[in-house]
């Protein structure tokens, strides 16, 4: 019996069960789709379209012939059907209107479709559920993402914070929790934006290292999904970041990372 929400194919001779919610979209290559999902992988199956159409559901967008979208990883449509994943799709730009008009459409219904069942109601409860990350060394936030009437990730607001991360945004926890990024920091840099979207439509968990030129800091963050429309963030200042080497162990993770990164797979 196959779960709601996921797909059973045969990919590789192995039986595989994808979660709908993480495909990105779907190529068809002759009898063959081959499924891309947000963890950078693409499963092969012999299948026809129309047996996906019908089982993937009704968020899925078809924007040119052998092709299907996910309305929640399209992050925009120009020339390209561009991802929040950063890849860049071709499709039949005289259909760009029709496009539009059906993203927009489903796009809002899944985000609306979110609802609040477990999920803390004011600061105090908010606290309450993350006190155990009050002492923590490191900086951490539970943020909830704010959509644009396109459903495009626009900002985010601070629901939970602890004193370390405080003092890594230089601002005292009364003034971040409850406000919105961009209020704060009006210099916001979007490149946040897209990977949080990514953890909280997608489930994903994600690791960024870059500059923020909001507190003129060099960051290490990982975020993950947590309440519906949330995801949580672990923010490490990466010049407070020791290093130590012990073991040839070491060695080989630091292969296999610096290979991701040079491959384009961080």
């Amino acid at each position: 019996m196959q779960e709601a929400g996921t797909i059973t194919i045969i990919s590789n001779k192995q039986e595989v069960v994808l979660n709908i919610s993480q495909i990105l979209y779907v190529q068809m290559k002759g009898n063959f789709a081959f499924i891309h999902v947000s963890s950078d992988l693409a499963y092969q199956t012999r299948i026809t379209l129309t047996e996906l159409e019908g089982a993937l559901g009704d968020n899925f967008i078809k924007v040119k012939r052998g092709c299907l979208v996910s309305a929640l990883a399209i992050h925009s449509v120009t020339d390209k059907i561009n991802l929040c994943n950063g890849e860049s799709l071709d499709y039949v730009v005289r259909n760009k209107k029709e496009i539009l008009a059906k993203l927009h459409a489903k796009q809002q219904d899944m985000i609306h479709s979110f609802n609040e069942d477990g999920i803390p109601a004011t600061a105090d409860q908010y606290h309450a559920h993350y006190r155990l990350f009050d002492t923590i060394p490191f900086a951490f936030a539970d943020i909830e993402m704010v959509f644009d009437g396109e459903c495009r990730a626009i900002d985010w607001v601070f629901r939970y914070g602890n004193p370390a991360l405080a003092q890594l945004e230089k601002m005292p926890l009364e003034k971040l929790i409850g406000n919105s990024f961009r209020s704060l920091f009006p210099n916001m840099d979007a490149k946040w934006l897209r990977s949080y979207e990514r953890a909280t439509l997608f489930g994903e968990t994600l690791q960024i290292i870059d500059y923020s030129p909001e507190i003129d800091t060099y960051l290490e963050v990982i975020c993950f999904p947590t309440f519906k429309g949330h995801c949580g963030c672990i923010l490490f200042d990466i010049s407070q970041i020791k290093f130590f080497r012990k073991a040839s162990d070491t060695e080989k993770a630091l292969a296999i990372f610096f290979e991701k990164l040079a491959n384009g797979n961080p």
